[in-house]
């Protein structure tokens, strides 16, 4: 059945919005299904859009958790191995700290390393210790050293102390050749090597304290 727009039209103009139970049956039927429209719109608006988002935080809330939990999983499963790490580090650093002399047994690694020179054939001219040097656990005691000899035997007076049963390192090398004397003359050297041999010892509980305590100064 064709609808006549015009008289529809018409009928819209002439409606009494004081009086909507006069209305024709199909502008009441209009009016309501706009009013369920415009109902479901509000309700979406007011209510079901908040509850989405409300579900929305709570969903992004949920993932950081997840992501904070399994991060901590991960960290928790590591931590056996973190511990036998530290096992490992604490086992060598006890062997590093049994290889430094107490203060009763410096004269005698400083008196091997004099040994050391003589057994390599080097001359003396300077062995000369220096003020030590306090550190967290241990000390270190320079000593500064001035000796004459042909690079061979310079070269394993240098490995020779290398060596040692205790940690002695060869700092700050200069070579020079020996002034007035050309090498190959009677009793000349080739060279001259300057340098500082470090030795090492470690604190007793009484130094440890005292260095702890000028650290927190």
């Amino acid at each position: 059945m064709a609808i006549d727009l015009r008289a529809r039209f018409q009928e819209l103009q002439t409606l009494d919005v004081q009086n909507p139970g006069a209305w024709p049956d199909w502008v009441r039927g209009f009016t309501a299904v706009l009013l369920v429209i415009a109902i479901i719109g509000g309700s979406y608006w007011f209510l079901i859009k908040d509850q989405y988002e409300r579900a929305a935080r709570a969903a992004q809330t949920e993932q950081e958790l997840r992501a904070s939990f399994e991060k901590k999983q991960r960290r928790a499963a590591a931590l056996d191995d973190y511990r036998a790490r530290l096992k490992v580090m604490e086992r060598e650093f006890g062997q590093m700290l049994r290889q430094l002399p107490g203060r009763a047994e410096v004269a005698n690694l400083l008196n091997d390393i004099s040994q050391t020179r003589s057994a390599n054939n080097l001359e003396e001219e300077i062995f000369e210790p220096q003020n030590e040097i306090i550190r967290d656990f241990y000390a270190e005691l320079p000593n500064r050293i001035v000796v004459v000899g042909d690079f061979h035997d310079i070269a394993r007076f240098v490995s020779d102390i290398a060596s040692l049963s205790r940690i002695v390192t060869v700092e700050d090398i200069t070579l020079a050749p020996v002034d007035g004397r050309a090498p190959g003359e009677d009793g000349a050297r080739d060279l001259r090597m300057s340098a500082t041999a470090k030795t090492y010892r470690y604190l007793d509980d009484e130094e440890v304290s005292r260095s702890s305590n000028r650290g927190r100064r």
